[in-house]
């Protein structure tokens, strides 16, 4: 039975039923592609007869769902824990004792392939989607195909559990899986916090650019930023953050150097962006990634020594 809690009542009966379960399955969904400010969306929670798909939206107390995870009375299961358990300590402060990592299990276990979907087609028969894997689980309401894809990550997961267990234990290393499941009951957020002025060094590639265009680059990563954040859209400069190296183009008569990201061109901001508030800062952001950047402290080089005969 599959059921969406959005209201305080619903929530009190499932945490009630799940406490009277000896061990649960637990996933979330965050939206860390599509919103600058990360946070838990959904929260699936599984026991053998029941699958519930929590709305931290809808919902300003989820206190009772934190002491069921701190509960080392009842088992719970992940599937790659780790990031889990650090946004539930970010968002809402919740620590969870008693763990089973589906995915450290298999790895101790030497499976080949260690992916949910992997190891529930192999273990379970189950075949799960995949077209929701990047969605924008932030917008609501939430579509019927992805809250069937949600709750699919956790029904099968206790036997998942189970199956690894056996494995474990016919090769003598449960013993090693139960100390890594340990110590992931320390896990703590550990991001960078909100106003972080160095960030731009963290995008790879940033660091191996040349001192002008580190410094163009940190502009237009600064320049990023404001407009992200109030728009709440996630921020990438490129896919997966990288850095385009030895691009060339830009307006008419320009040159630009190797190691400074693409902006968007000046014709595109005109043509698709001209008419918003904030046009004047998209383009004054493409211009400065363009024409040579002032060199700001600790970054300009040495002069070059004059060769005589050169």
């Amino acid at each position: 039975m599959d059921s969406y809690v959005a209201q305080p009542e619903s929530l009190a009966e499932l945490i009630a039923a799940v406490r009277r379960a000896p061990r649960i399955a637990v996933d979330t969904e965050a939206a860390s592609f599509h919103r600058y400010r990360d946070r838990i969306y959904l929260i699936q929670i599984s026991t053998a007869d029941r699958t519930a798909l929590i709305d931290p939206l809808a919902l300003t107390d989820l206190s009772a769902l934190g002491t069921v995870l701190a509960d080392a009375g009842i088992e719970k299961t992940f599937h790659d824990a780790d990031y889990d358990l650090r946004v539930l300590d970010r968002d809402y402060g919740f620590r969870a004792a008693r763990l089973f990592d589906t995915r450290i299990a298999a790895q101790l276990a030497g499976e080949p392939a260690i992916g949910l979907a992997a190891l529930l087609a192999k273990y379970a028969g189950v075949k799960l989607a995949k077209e929701h894997q990047k969605a924008d689980w932030s917008q609501r309401p939430l579509p019927p195909p992805m809250l069937a894809y949600a709750a699919e990550d956790t029904r099968h997961l206790l036997a998942l559990r189970d199956a690894l267990e056996r494995q474990l234990r016919d090769l003598g290393r449960l013993d090693w899986a139960n100390e890594e499941f340990s110590r992931l009951e320390a896990l703590r957020w550990t991001g960078v916090a909100e106003g972080d002025t160095d960030g731009y060094l963290r995008v790879k590639g940033a660091k191996g650019l040349p001192p002008r265009g580190l410094a163009a680059f940190r502009e237009l990563h600064r320049w990023r930023e404001t407009v992200a954040l109030p728009r709440d859209r996630q921020r990438f400069v490129a896919r997966r953050e990288q850095v385009p190296a030895g691009h060339a183009g830009g307006p008419r008569g320009t040159q630009r150097r190797p190691g400074v990201p693409r902006p968007a061109s000046r014709r595109r901001l005109a043509r698709g962006r001209g008419a918003g508030p904030g046009a004047a800062r998209e383009r004054a952001a493409a211009s400065r990634a363009i024409r040579p950047a002032p060199q700001g402290p600790g970054l300009r080089r040495p002069r070059r020594a004059s060769q005589s005969g050169a």
